[in-house]
């Protein structure tokens, strides 16, 4: 759903370069559900393929051979393993590099290609097959997730945004601003996964809009370093009113409550939100 309010704001002159994802069987040769173009790339590579294909466009409008008017914007499509962890290196390459390009992050926070294992995106307590809750590890995941934002926010890129499925007038008014700006242009999604969530599908958007509702997932942007948020709830509902929903949280409630997992969970989303002084 975040990727269909995606190419509604970005338009048809498009082309998708996609790392190694659960995406990638979207457009098999020689059949694709899209208008556009699509490059399919290994896992760490996508940047460096988005800079490629810029740069040959560029090459082409200069040289007289392609009209300007006839000119694509380049987008980076992948999921949190790539983005939070093997592709980081390539994406800051391109981002110190100045590439005008858009990325965009769907994050279901595991590698769900191959079996929803842990992933730098992993939130603390979540189940995966590589952190089974058990006698040694009874949480499942014991490392916070990575704070891509601010990392991605440290190399200055014009535009840098958190976006939602949830939220969709939210997300196209962030595309349109982002279009403002030539350069790096950055998206990442929370993506709700059925399978490696233990939800059902029917509740994907629900969930989205209460990860957002608890303050588990902030709505914000930066440009060019400067953050502001879009989307503030006027009260924070209890952050585990999302975590009960899902299957890969079900540990942290039965056989018994983990209180003390619980609690560090909640006080890491109200800590941000007084780091922001948005939450009294």
């Amino acid at each position: 759903m975040t990727l269909r309010h995606c190419l509604k704001a970005l338009g048809d002159r498009v082309v998708i370069v996609n790392a190694a994802s659960c995406f990638t069987l979207l457009a098999i040769y020689p059949l694709s559900p899209f208008r556009n173009s699509w490059l399919y790339t290994a896992m760490a590579s996508a940047p460096a393929g988005a800079q490629g294909v810029r740069d040959a466009l560029d090459v082409l409008i200069e040289k007289g051979k392609l009209d300007f008017e006839e000119d694509l914007k380049v987008v980076v499509l992948t999921g949190d393993g790539s983005a939070y962890d093997m592709g980081l290196s390539s994406t800051s390459g391109a981002l110190y590099r100045n590439l005008d390009f858009y990325y965009i992050c769907y994050d279901n926070e595991a590698y769900g290609n191959t079996g929803f294992q842990e992933s730098g995106a992993t939130p603390l307590g979540s189940k995966t097959t590589t952190t089974p809750p058990g006698e040694r590890h009874p949480i499942g995941s014991e490392l916070p997730k990575k704070d891509l934002f601010e990392i991605w926010k440290s190399h200055r890129p014009p535009y840098l945004a958190t976006i939602s499925p949830a939220y969709p007038i939210d997300l196209i008014n962030k595309f349109r601003r982002a279009g403002q700006h030539r350069g790096p242009k950055l998206f990442i999604s929370l993506a709700p996964c059925p399978p490696g969530w233990g939800t059902d599908p029917s509740r994907s958007v629900d969930l989205a809009k209460l990860a957002v509702e608890t303050g588990v997932w902030a709505l914000k942007e930066a440009v060019f370093g400067e953050v502001g948020h879009t989307v503030v709830p006027k009260r924070f509902k209890p952050v585990e009113e999302y975590l009960r929903g899902q299957g890969r949280f079900a540990h942290l409630f039965r056989p018994a409550r983990q209180e003390e997992t619980l609690r560090e969970i909640q006080e890491r989303v109200d800590e941000y939100w007084r780091l922001h002084k948005l939450l009294l």
